[in-house]
């Protein structure tokens, strides 16, 4: 029943796509890359002109939050590339690393839940079901170990739900978009699209198993044992699953906070 219902589901995620990108002007925004090639002579009549109350660089952050998990984590890599990007949609697009709306609390509490067997209030003595921070692939919250478990602060990363299913059939579609990249954009086959959507598939792959992550941070903190530069959590072994990741708290000051840190 499922795999039947594949087909119906890309078709109808493929025409909400299509309906925020026309909606906010994106595929206006490709014609005018490159208003003479042919992506401009195929999307003519759907991308022409028309007047928008906000900035192009709004449109386009509006749209990958819009989009989804996968087009935000897109649109963050984006805003690191500023040796490509314009400014001011880097700029925006920058805002895509902590402003993503968060999922609710008590689908994490549902999350929790499953990965250990037994509900919230049970493993931990504290738990804060707001969470402190909300990524594209996952959120934070703060809570406190039991104390026969030590008792220490903790933050625990929770894998947003069902991600892997949205994460497939969006790659699906980006892939078909980057094929008709490769022979509509006169730039595509020197590119290729295909690969970079290939190459973006794995890294969300492997952001989707909370342990892979867990090993990665113990392996860092190890390398940095004696650093008086870097200073890397602890992660909590006993308490990480492939998603739901608890590591020490770290109270500090964020690093974008410039003025905070020269104060301090």
């Amino acid at each position: 029943l499922y795999s039947e219902s594949r087909p119906l589901m890309r078709l109808q995620r493929l025409a909400r796509i299509l309906y925020v990108s026309w909606k906010n002007g994106l595929l206006t925004m490709l014609v005018e890359a490159e208003p003479e090639g042919r992506m401009a002579r195929w999307l003519g009549f759907y991308a022409r002109r028309r007047h928008f109350s906000q900035p192009r660089a709004v449109r386009l952050r509006l749209a990958l939050e819009s989009l989804g998990p996968i087009f935000v984590k897109f649109g963050q890599v984006l805003s690191t590339r500023r040796d490509l990007m314009p400014a001011d949609i880097a700029d925006e697009l920058a805002k895509l690393q902590d402003r993503v709306p968060p999922f609710d609390s008590a689908l994490a509490l549902a999350e929790i839940e499953k990965a250990y067997g037994r509900p919230a209030h049970e493993v931990f003595a504290e738990f804060d079901p707001q969470p402190v921070a909300s990524a594209s692939i996952a959120q934070v919250h703060f809570a406190r170990l039991r104390p026969e478990d030590g008792g220490h602060e903790v933050a625990v990363k929770i894998l947003r739900p069902n991600m892997r299913a949205v994460i497939e059939h969006d790659l699906a579609l980006m892939d078909n978009g980057a094929l008709l990249l490769e022979k509509l954009w006169a730039d595509g086959k020197r590119l290729r699209p295909r690969e970079v959507v290939a190459e973006f598939a794995k890294y969300l792959r492997d952001e989707l198993d909370l342990m892979r992550e867990a090993a990665n941070a113990s392996q860092l903190r190890r390398n940095f044992t004696d650093s008086s530069l870097l200073i890397v959590p602890e992660v909590h072994w006993d308490f990480c699953t492939s998603t739901v990741m608890v590591m020490e708290r770290m109270h500090g000051i964020p690093i974008s906070h410039t003025e905070r840190l020269l104060a301090a």
